[in-house]
This record gives structure tokens, sequence and C-alpha cells, in this order.
């Protein structure tokens, strides 16, 4: 579903992204994991067109998006959950929701979206910026998933929420995964969520991807120890 080869990635002179290679199936979740400053948001970020890669390609099903804009990328099946959450403060829980929309050719959010997220339909009147962390980053997701995505990037979904409502998050990322049948791409740190979440697991250093194993049989301590400081 999204084929990655040799992307490399620059800040002016500077090489940050030192080709980079994934391929993730169709409804699996692929977790990234690394210490910060290691290039897992870089990396994100110039998977949906924020951050134009030098070289190397990103297919999509079978479509080169690597030369596209952001937007056309999220049209062809791309959505993004930055790191940060980056809702609307200032516009409703349901208008944020629907700026997701703008891709496609209807106006309604879809009744799974509150099924999947039963405190986003108690609040949707509420101002982003009044909800909890974790909220807003459930509204994050919520509106991603209303492009009707083939692939879903979450950047540094854990960060700043407590360890209960991390775990509400892994499960449902797991039920959105079985109910959508879409390809998850999520950069991380928490170890635990992400063996809670993933199928393949990948540690990303300095640039490079060093390091890769299948998530069920992961040796947590090797992983652990790339992640230390």
């Amino acid at each position: 579903m999204l084929e990655v080869k040799d992307l490399r990635v620059s800040y002016g002179q500077s090489e940050v992204i030192h080709g980079i290679d994934f391929v993730t199936a169709k409804d699996e979740t692929l977790a990234i994991m690394g210490r910060n400053g290691m290039g897992k948001t870089t990396l994100f970020k110039s998977l949906i067109g924020i951050l134009p890669g030098s070289s190397g390609s990103i297919v999509l099903d079978g479509r080169e998006v690597g030369n596209l804009p952001s937007h056309e990328r999220v049209a062809a099946g791309l959505a993004y959950v930055p790191q940060g959450r980056m809702i609307f403060p200032n516009l409703t829980v349901m208008e944020n929701i629907e700026s997701g929309l703008e891709t496609l050719k209807t106006s309604k959010v879809p009744d799974e979206i509150f099924d999947l997220f039963p405190v986003l339909r108690e609040m949707r009147k509420r101002k982003g910026g009044n909800l909890s962390g974790g909220q807003q980053q459930q509204l994050a997701i919520a509106r991603a998933l209303v492009s009707e995505p083939k692939v879903l990037l979450l950047d540094e979904p854990t960060e700043g929420i407590q360890p209960s409502i991390i775990k509400d998050i892994a499960h449902t990322l797991n039920e959105i995964r079985r109910m959508k049948k879409i390809a998850i791409v999520v950069s991380e740190q928490v170890l635990s969520f992400t063996m809670a979440i993933a199928d393949r697991l990948a540690v990303i250093e300095k640039g490079k991807i060093i390091h890769e194993e299948e998530g069920k049989s992961a040796n947590q301590e090797k992983i652990a120890s790339y992640l230390a400081v």
C-alpha cells in the first residue's frame, strides 16, 4: 500500500534522511521508533509533502506521489496526524472534523467516526481548544480518517497524553485497522504502546533505518536499548 525507496531529505545543504526504504502492506501497522532528533518527524513531513524529498520515491497504492503537493497526496489516500495534533482551537469539534472532508465530495461526517470516538459525539459543539490532550489526539485522528485514507500517518500520537488514554488510543487504532482495512504508519517512543498496535517495528537513528523486526516476536530489550538516551 505504501512503498518508500531511497528517500533522502535535506535542510539546505545538510541531508537528514539518508536513503530510507520501507514497505507497508494493506491492513498492517508499522511503527517507526527512535529517540528525539533521529529523523522521525522529518520523515513524516516528507511523506505528506510538507518537506520536499531531494531524491527517492513514495508510491501509494501503485501511484508515485512524491512529486505531488500535500493536498493531492491527501486526495490520493494519504492522511497525516502531526506531532502536537495541530487541531483548530477556535473551531468546534464538529468543525474540526469537517475540515478533513475537503478532498471529498461529501460534507457529511460518517456515523462510524463517532462510533470510534464516542467522546467526540458528546463534545461535538465544544471548541477544540477546550479539550484535554487525549481528546485532542482523538479529534486529530478523526479529522484524518474522514478523508477516507488508504494510509494513516501518525507522528508521536502518545506525546503528552496520560497512560490510561494511551491504552484507549491503542485500542482505537487497532479497531480502525480492523474496520477500515488501511495501513497505519506511526512514529513513537513508548514501547508498550507500540507493542499493542504494531505488526512490524523499525528503528530510525540519525536518519537511517538501522533495525527492523516483527512486532509479535520483537526483542523488547533490544528495541529499548535503541531508545535509551
